[in-house]
């Protein structure tokens, strides 16, 4: 119940932040508050991930391969029906007989049906059917991971133009100040020194705003890779949901749910049953056969009257009992067992993973919102200490050289809060994903387009048993990047809202 009311409670967030676009980010009217052309949501870009990105594409159709290791257990325990036939023309001497003929074609039609394998057939598909149920967890995790590569080159999208609307805003106000310096210098209010600090400080600044830019086109690039589409300016994101309260309740949920561990204890499972099938090679086995056989002398025969033409048919019970194999089955069985204990080896090798990663991941949330909370008390007072050093400025008790300093204290504290409203999202989406709760159906995906099931194609082809259907050529789904343009270091012009609004908490 609390599962269905976090999806719910998510995909109402993301449908509102969707309708509401950009209008709760944006500050007052000025020079980067225009509207963008095209808004994209953070539901938006998990959709076109969803039905386009080729990992998970692959991850899909590596999961279509593990079904039929299913049918081809099946298979071996179904009747197989075998048709051979041979033509004959006897060039070599042989005594002369009236009945040898000169030449022969026969064919013969043969049936066999398993009854009893020693476990073979049985536990192979017990165990292929195991295999299946670990791949569906593989392609949960698969899933989760896309989606949290996705939130976060959203995220860094967001954070890049804010970084670069405040370099902008950065050299815009050391111009402006260089101006001003200049201006005093005419006058011989200031001296050359306050000038050449005030240059010192603008080039630099210049210098950050290309590298930001730099930065902001990677960014838009691993956009481009994980979704398919170029971003358009991205609305803010919607508050993350069912986030936990403590630890241990997140490490509860994720041993539960956890689609790495889930699959992990499935292959040790599997491994556990490949033991059987090992061993089965020293059972007896029962097969029913029957054959029908034809045979033609096509006239070769020389004495008058013969038979050209002979049938037969026969039917029975063939009964195989291995008695010395050289320690072959031994062997396997062996190397079942091995393989076996290093599969639960990899059970609590990932359980440990999933504990510490789901830890970590809780700290590094509740570490970065702690973040959020300093980096706001900084901002506001270096934006009350710029705003004082400049009032003494101009009275005569500080330097041109106190005012670059306090801008830049401000800028730097700026900074430090943009990241950590990105560390937060991408955090508590992380923490998410490590418990298990980060999927599409988690996230209320559904609601618009159909969901991916994997128990349609294993129902597909589990009891296809005619030899010579075939699935259609392959062709790849996902969508190919090459025609979008390259993009550019610049900004929507409402991103400047990003870098001071607040980022959604649960």
């Amino acid at each position: 119940m609390r599962a269905v009311t976090v999806r719910l409670a998510f995909a109402g967030a993301l449908a509102a932040w969707a309708g509401a676009g950009l209008a709760q980010g944006q500050l007052e009217s000025g020079p980067l508050a225009a509207t963008a052309t095209r808004t994209d949501t953070l539901r938006e870009a998990l959709i076109r991930a969803y039905q386009s990105n080729p990992t998970l594409e692959s991850a899909r159709a590596s999961l279509r391969a593990t079904d039929e290791d299913v049918a081809i257990q099946r298979a071996q325990g179904r009747p197989s029906v075998d048709l051979s036939g041979t033509y004959t023309e006897y060039l070599h001497d042989r005594p002369d007989s009236a009945l040898s003929p000169d030449r022969q074609l026969s064919a013969n039609l043969d049936l066999g049906l398993p009854v009893f394998s020693g476990g073979t057939i049985r536990n192979g598909i017990r165990a292929a059917r195991t295999r299946v149920e670990a791949g569906r967890a593989d392609l949960r995790g698969t899933e989760s991971d896309v989606f949290t590569q996705v939130v976060a080159a959203y995220m860094d999208v967001i954070q890049q133009e804010a970084l670069v609307a405040l370099a902008v805003n950065n050299v815009e106000v050391l111009t402006t100040n260089l101006q001003a310096t200049s201006d005093r210098f005419q006058i011989g209010d200031v001296t050359r020194t306050d000038v050449a600090q005030s240059q010192s400080r603008l080039a630099v600044a210049q210098g950050d705003l290309d590298a930001t830019r730099a930065n902001l086109v990677s960014a838009r690039e691993d956009y481009i890779a994980l979704v398919g589409e170029a971003p358009g300016s991205l609305a803010p994101p919607p508050p993350l949901p069912g986030l936990p309260d403590d630890p241990d309740a997140a490490t509860q949920v994720a041993l539960d749910n956890n689609p790495d561990l889930i699959s992990a204890v499935q292959r040790a499972e599997a491994a556990g049953i490949d033991i059987a099938v090992a061993g089965a090679g020293r059972l007896p086995t029962l097969e029913v056969v029957t054959g029908g056989g034809y045979q033609d002398s096509l006239s070769s025969v020389g004495a008058a009257g013969a038979n050209q033409t002979s049938t037969s048919a026969s039917a029975g019970l063939r009964f195989t009992m291995p008695i010395f194999q050289g320690g072959l089955t031994a062997a396997r069985q062996r190397q079942a067992t091995a393989l076996a204990n290093a599969a639960l080896e990899d059970v609590i090798a990932t359980e440990r993973e999933v504990i510490a990663n789901v830890r970590a991941a809780y700290a590094s949330w509740r570490a970065a919102n702690a973040i959020i909370e300093s980096s706001e008390v900084a901002v506001a007072a270096a934006e009350l200490s710029l705003e004082g050093v400049r009032a003494e400025n101009s009275v005569g008790n500080r330097t041109i050289l106190d005012i670059l300093d306090a801008q830049r204290e401000l800028l730097s504290a700026e900074v430090d809060l943009v990241g950590a409203r990105r560390d937060a999202y991408v955090g508590g989406f992380n923490l998410l994903a490590a418990m298990g709760r980060a999927e599409a159906r988690d996230l209320g995906l559904e609601g618009e387009i159909p969901l991916y099931d994997p128990a349609a194609n294993y129902a597909r082809v589990q009891d296809i048993i005619w030899d010579w259907q075939r699935d259609p050529d392959p062709v790849a789904r996902s969508t190919r990047t090459v025609d979008i343009p390259s993009p550019d270091g610049d900004i929507p012009e409402a991103a400047s809202a990003n870098a001071r609004q607040p980022t959604p908490q649960p």
